[in-house]
């Protein structure tokens, strides 16, 4: 039998603020291994990866609190929140007044997610579930939070940021301090003490800068 996202994502977590972003509301769960067993026995497949629509990451919150903290960073404009997991980005920036926002995901669960997430904060999120690392966006604005933790994605995602950032659209980025955040390459605008949990981090605060990519320049 054919799982149902939506009945497996109510069933396994609870909504809830983020403690950083407290006017938004998400599905939730709070632990991380159990429901990632779970989600290996609905769909029968092991090796999955972790649910990352069903936390509220450090460099997400801190994104988020930048977005609704400064809305004329996304006020009237084209917003792409990229790696989007829960949605939790997309949302802040759809309440502090996107015309439009897309959430880019490839977890094939995160589409239900976030549309369950939206409708809970009374906003629409478009969505698009393909691989778009390396594409042309029809963007004013591309947000990402929490997507340096793997040096073969940051290596991809480095000259896809610049060729974006080089055409003029605005890329800011979470982060709480990853391994391949490439800090050259960023400019601070920033920075929180995100309450986190210790099922995802190390610690339970995590700082949390926001930064504005910026195109290298050749000379």
């Amino acid at each position: 039998m054919k799982t149902d996202p939506e009945r497996f994502i109510r069933a396994n977590t609870s909504l809830m603020a983020p403690p950083h972003v407290s006017e938004i509301r998400l599905h939730l769960a709070s632990e991380v291994h159990d429901l990632w067993l779970k989600t290996e026995d609905e769909l029968e497949e092991i090796g999955l990866p972790p649910p990352f629509w069903a936390f509220a990451w450090a460099g997400g919150q801190g994104l988020a609190r930048y977005v609704l903290d400064h809305p004329e960073v996304t006020a009237g404009k084209r917003v792409v929140d990229f790696a989007s997991g829960s949605g939790l980005v997309a949302i802040a920036a759809r309440l502090a007044g996107a015309d439009r926002v897309v959430a880019a995901d490839i977890d094939p669960w995160a589409e239900t997610a976030i549309r369950l997430n939206a409708e809970a904060n009374g906003v629409v999120i478009d969505f698009i579930g393909r691989d778009v690392v390396g594409e042309t966006l029809e963007a004013d604005v591309v947000l990402a939070g929490d997507v340096f933790y793997d040096r073969g994605f940051a290596d991809a995602l480095i000259p896809w940021f610049d060729r974006l950032a080089a055409t003029g659209i605005d890329v800011l980025v979470g982060d709480p301090g990853r391994s391949y955040l490439p800090k050259d390459r960023l400019t601070a605008l920033a920075s929180y003490q995100v309450p986190v949990t210790r099922a995802l981090e190390d610690s339970e605060i995590k700082k949390t800068t926001v930064w504005r990519f910026t195109p290298q320049v050749d000379v």
